[in-house]
């Protein structure tokens, strides 16, 4: 186990390292703390011979609900972003990127909802493995803008990215790995087991060999535009929060989290407004 304030970390298995979201309440929305303490024990974990591979999972009905947007986000951030119009989509993608950039794979282990900056996490990950049932989403593009970090069009193909863009909507385990987005889709109540599975294989492979594995893929996304597209995509999202309706959005939000976020979804009746969720 750990000593951090907002996950736990433990090792499951030899040479296996898992980091668990630990705020259940919040459905593991991410603040500043929790994720520093996430790329903490990545860093950590990506120095220690004894490890080869890290787990990422949430606590309780959640992955991840995404950013907590009464958290304070833009102060005392984990590591150091220039400043200036649109410091938060670029701060997020950095982080994102360093975890695409360890030399050793990190799994997602996704459940409940996985949601907006959740969905962020999840794909700066190796591998995803998600719950048959589980909700991933972008909502903010109902009422405020695209994602900081669009991975969309690259993980789904356009005409997906598109849809899930325009609506708002979200996938189950099935569309997410018919989509691309994830590896293989289980039943809830046999993720961990399968996931601890998958990571144990990977295991079975040295470290220096599979870095130069995993870089391959990723030179071959980055020689096709994938990582100077993202970065690209953090000036729209800067610049989408100078339209009215995101002005608007958030100021309701400084109001009121959960009321304005009970607002966005309930002329879609989904999310927190979904009849499942009474």
């Amino acid at each position: 186990m750990s000593d951090y304030e907002f996950i736990l970390v433990d090792e499951p298995a030899p040479f296996v390292q898992r980091i668990t979201l630990n705020r259940p309440e919040k459905r593991n929305a991410m603040n500043n703390v929790l994720r520093g303490e996430v790329f903490d024990a990545l860093f950590k974990g990506d120095q220690n011979p004894d490890i080869r591979v890290t787990i990422i999972r949430g606590a309780g009905k959640a992955f991840c609900s995404g950013y907590d947007l009464a958290g304070g986000n833009h102060m005392k951030q984990p590591y150091y972003t220039p400043g200036g119009i649109g410091n938060w989509p670029r701060h997020v993608v950095q982080g994102w990127f360093s975890i695409w950039d360890l030399a050793k794979p990190v799994i997602a282990q996704v459940h409940g909802y996985c949601l907006a900056g959740g969905t962020e996490l999840a794909t700066a990950c190796d591998l995803v493995y998600v719950a048959d049932d589980v909700q991933i989403g972008y909502p903010p593009v109902r009422t405020m803008s695209p994602p900081d970090m669009q991975f969309h069009p690259w993980m789904l193909g356009m005409r997906h990215a598109m849809e899930l863009m325009l609506t708002g909507d979200s996938m189950d385990g099935a569309q997410a790995v018919s989509y691309g987005f994830a590896n293989r889709a289980y039943p809830a109540d046999e993720l961990d087991e399968k996931v601890l599975a998958h990571a144990e294989r990977v295991a079975k492979v040295a470290t220096d060999v599979q870095q130069m594995n995993k870089r391959s893929i990723h030179r071959a996304m980055e020689i096709m535009g994938m990582r100077a597209a993202i970065h690209a995509g953090t000036e729209i999202q800067a610049l989408a929060f100078f339209t009215e309706t995101s002005q608007t959005y958030r100021a309701e939000l400084g109001k009121g989290v959960s009321a304005a976020l009970t607002k966005r979804d309930e002329v879609f009746g989904d999310y927190r407004t979904s009849k499942d969720n009474e």
